[in-house]
C-alpha cells in the first residue's frame, strides 16, 4: 500500500496541470484515500490505548475519590490544575495564528492555520476535563454555572475560578465557530468530489449549501472578519483570567501583577511549540511538504525565539520583584524554587523553555524538521513544568514551617496526565483523516497563480486580503 506522500500530485502532476487543482488533490486525497498510511493506523492505535488509560484513571478517581491522587494538604492544587493550565495554554496558538495573524495579513499562516485551530478545540476539551474531576464530586459541576439549583445556591461570582467558567466557555465557543466557518468552502469541495452517497450527504450537510457565489463570498468575508475580531481579544483575556486564579491570592509566589502578561506569553510559546510538533509529522506522512514548507517552520521557530525570550525575561523579573519588594516570604519562595527540594523541576523548566529554543538562532537548526520536532517536544515539557513549579513549590512552602509539605504524585496522577495526551491525539488524528487539515481556499488565494496578472507575480506582493477571506 502506497503512502499518501508517495502519490503526491505536486510531484508527478503534468506540466500543464492547474496549480489550484493540484492543491485540491493534495489536501482532498487525505480524506478520500481508501486507506491512510500505515503510520496513521499505528499512531491511532497508540492514541486509543493511551485514551483508554485516561478513561480508566478518571473512572478510578470517580469511584474512589480524589484521594487516589497525591493531592493533599498543603498541596491542595496539584496535577489536575497543572494539567488544566497547561492545556489551556496549548490552545492559544491556534487562535493567534488564525485570528490575529489574519488581521495583520500574515500570508504564511494559511498553510498551518487549519490544524492549529483544531489543536485549539481539542486542547480546550482536554483542559475542561480536569476542573470537573478536581472538585471531588464530578456529578455536580453544574453548581459552577449561573443557574439556580435545588439548594437555592448561586455561584460565587467574586471567585476567579468562576471567571474561568465564563472565559473558557466563551473562548471555546468562538474558537469552534471560527474553525467551522473557515472550513465551509473546503467542505463544499469535499462534497463535490465525493464518490459515494453517504460522503456526499455528510459533507453536503456541513457545507450548508455553499456554492461559491459572489453573494456567499461577500457574506463569508464579513462573518470571518467579525469572528477574527471577536477571537483576538480572547487570546489575551482567557489566559489572563486563568492567571487571576493565582494572582488574586495572598500566597507568596502567586500574588504578583506580572502573571497576566507572563501567562499569555507562555501560552503562545507553548502553543507554537505544539504546532511545530504537529506540523512536522503532518507534512511528512500526509504529503504536505509543498504546502507546509520549510519557510513556514522557520517563521514559527522565529516566533518561538521571541516568545522564549519573553518567558525568560518573566522568570528574571519574578526574582527581581521578589528582591525589590523587600518581602522576605516572597524572596524565600523564589530562592526555594531554584535551590530547594523542587530545584530539579525548576532547572528542567529553564533548560526547556529558555536554553533549548535559543538553538533556533542558527538557520541550520530552525530549518531542520527533525530539530524543530525535538525542540518543540522540549518546549511542551518545559511549559508543563512551568505550571508545576508555580503551583506546587508555592503551596508546599506556606507562611508557617508547620504547614510545609512535599507533593508526591501517584501513578494515577501520571496516568491522568499521560492519558490526556491520548484524548488529544485521538481527536487530532480523526481530524486529519476526515476533515480538511489545510485551508485550501486560503492557500490558493496566496498562490502565485492567483496573481499572475500582477507585474511582479509574487504572492507576498499581492493584494492584502485573500480571495473570499
Amino acid at each position: 500500500m502506497a503512502a499518501i506522500s508517495d502519490v503526491n500530485p505536486f510531484v508527478n502532476a503534468p506540466a500543464g496541470d492547474s496549480a489550484f487543482a493540484r492543491i485540491t488533490d493534495n489536501v482532498s486525497r487525505i480524506a478520500e484515500v481508501e486507506r491512510p498510511p500505515r503510520a496513521w493506523y499505528i499512531a491511532f492505535a497508540c492514541a486509543l490505548a493511551i485514551l483508554s488509560i485516561f478513561l480508566g484513571s478518571i473512572g478510578w478517581v470517580v469511584w474512589n475519590g480524589i484521594g487516589v491522587w497525591g493531592t493533599t494538604m498543603p498541596a491542595a492544587w496539584a496535577f489536575p490544575i497543572v494539567n488544566f493550565v497547561f492545556w489551556i495554554g496549548i490552545g492559544h496558538a491556534g487562535t493567534l495564528i488564525s485570528a490575529i495573524l489574519f488581521l495583520f495579513r500574515q500570508t504564511w499562516r494559511t498553510a498551518i492555520n487549519r490544524f492549529a485551530e483544531a489543536m485549539t478545540i481539542f486542547a480546550v476539551m482536554c483542559a475542561g476535563v480536569f476542573p470537573g474531576i478536581h472538585i471531588g464530586r464530578p456529578w455536580l459541576p453544574y453548581y459552577m454555572l449561573p443557574i439556580p439549583n435545588q439548594m437555592d445556591m448561586w455561584p460565587q461570582f467574586r471567585s476567579p475560578l468562576e471567571w474561568d467558567i465564563f472565559a473558557v466557555s466563551t473562548y471555546a465557543t468562538i474558537s469552534i465557530v471560527f474553525w467551522y466557518m473557515g472550513m465551509i468552502p473546503d467542505f463544499a469541495t469535499f462534497r463535490d468530489r465525493a464518490t459515494t452517497f453517504w460522503r456526499r450527504l455528510c459533507y453536503g450537510v456541513v457545507a450548508m449549501g455553499w456554492r461559491g457565489s459572489s453573494r456567499q463570498w461577500h457574506r463569508y468575508e464579513r462573518a470571518y472578519l467579525i469572528l477574527a475580531a471577536l477571537a483576538t481579544p480572547l487570546v489575551l483575556s482567557v489566559h489572563s483570567v486563568v492567571s487571576f486564579d493565582f494572582a488574586t491570592s495572598q500566597l507568596p509566589g502567586w500574588h504578583t501583577t506580572i502573571f497576566p502578561p507572563y501567562f499569555v506569553a507562555g501560552a503562545i510559546f507553548g502553543g507554537f511549540g505544539m504546532v511545530v510538533m504537529l506540523a512536522v509529522p503532518a507534512r511528512q506522512f500526509f504529503g504536505l511538504k509543498r504546502i507546509i514548507q520549510i519557510k513556514h517552520l522557520e517563521v514559527m521557530n522565529k516566533v518561538l525565539i521571541a516568545t522564549s525570550l519573553l518567558v525568560g525575561y518573566s522568570y528574571m523579573m519574578e526574582f527581581f520583584v521578589a528582591w525589590y519588594s523587600g518581602n522576605k516570604y516572597e524572596a524565600f519562595t523564589f530562592v526555594n524554587r531554584a535551590f530547594g527540594q523542587y530545584a530539579w523541576s525548576y532547572w528542567t523548566m529553564i533548560a526547556c523553555n529558555v536554553l533549548f529554543p535559543q538553538l533556533h538562532w542558527f538557520k541550520a537548526v530552525r530549518t531542520n524538521p527533525v530539530a524543530t520536532l525535538i525542540i518543540g517536544m522540549f518546549i511542551n515539557v518545559g511549559m508543563w513544568f512551568e505550571r508545576f513549579v508555580i503551583i506546587c513549590t508555592s503551596l508546599t512552602r506556606d507562611f508557617l514551617p508547620s504547614s510545609w509539605g512535599y507533593f508526591i504524585p501517584t501513578k494515577i496522577d501520571f496516568m491522568t496526565l499521560g492519558g490526556s495526551f491520548g484524548l488529544f491525539f485521538t481527536l487530532f488524528l480523526l481530524f486529519c483523516r476526515y476533515l480538511p487539515m489545510v485551508a485550501m481556499a486560503e492557500v490558493k488565494a496566496f498562490h502565485p497563480s492567483a496573481h499572475a496578472h500582477e507585474p511582479d507575480h509574487h504572492v507576498e506582493h499581492a493584494g492584502q486580503a485573500p480571495v473570499g477571506i
